[in-house]
């Protein structure tokens, strides 16, 4: 099956956070902003997305802090002070798509969107550190014909990690969120003195591979940002 167009673009937008990476060039400058009026617009912009009638995802909102998707049942804790870049990053898929494929944005929404882009930092700004990260993105399943599991996604996405020098730390294994099952895979990535760490967590649903992620320099961090992700457990319907 062929790589996922939003995976790939995340990949390497995860390595391009590094100081001297050569993908940082690539990457498009964007506005300086203060983290509460970037959360604020892109909040506003997702839930106008999420109520569009041409909208084939629910994009989700951001509010107090946190990331929330009520389609997939799902919320996210944002760190204090952080970024967001998620409408940059799909403007810069949609564009993308259309050169690629001659698709129109709606088409390119119905394949796949990045549903969340949170950064420690804004990734323009230059830094010794890893740039902390979070990036939620969905896929429709039509564009991976015999998928049936979220493990056999892991195939394309450690291809392409290895490509761009990930080593992997531990093939994919389930892990639970909560009550919550998906598939986990660990990557790292050596920069000099510095370790780049990146887990992806993958679950289908609702007609779509919903990946998750979460990137840092120390297991630590990695892990503070995985334990920020949680689904919403529903009520159990009662019939008196």
């Amino acid at each position: 099956m062929g790589f996922g167009r939003v995976v790939f673009s995340l990949l390497c937008s995860c390595l391009a956070l590094l100081v001297g990476s050569p993908l940082r060039a690539q990457a498009p400058a964007q506005p300086s902003s203060s983290s509460s009026s970037t959360s604020s617009a892109s909040s506003k912009q997702a839930r106008k997305a999420a109520s569009g009638a041409d909208s084939p995802l629910d994009s989700g909102t951001v509010s107090a802090g946190g990331y929330r998707n009520a389609a997939f049942g799902l919320t996210c804790k944002i760190p204090a002070g952080w970024v967001l870049r998620t409408d940059e990053m799909n403007a810069r898929d949609d564009e993308g798509a259309k050169a690629d494929a001659g698709k129109t944005a709606t088409d390119a929404g119905r394949a796949g969107r990045v549903l969340l882009a949170a950064f420690s930092r804004p990734p323009e700004v230059r830094a010794e550190d890893v740039n902390g990260s979070i990036l939620i993105a969905a896929e429709s399943t039509a564009a991976y014909p015999g998928l049936k599991e979220a493990a056999q996604y892991f195939g394309p996405v450690t291809e392409v990690a290895k490509a761009q020098g990930f080593e992997i730390e531990e093939e994919p294994y389930d892990f639970a969120v909560g009550t919550k099952k998906v598939v986990r895979g660990d990557f790292q990535k050596d920069v000099g003195t510095r370790v780049m760490r990146q887990s992806t967590l993958v679950m289908l649903a609702r007609g779509y591979v919903v990946s998750f992620t979460f990137i840092g320099g120390t297991e630590d961090e990695v892990e503070e940002l995985v334990q920020g992700l949680s689904f919403v457990v529903k009520a159990p319907i009662t019939h008196k």
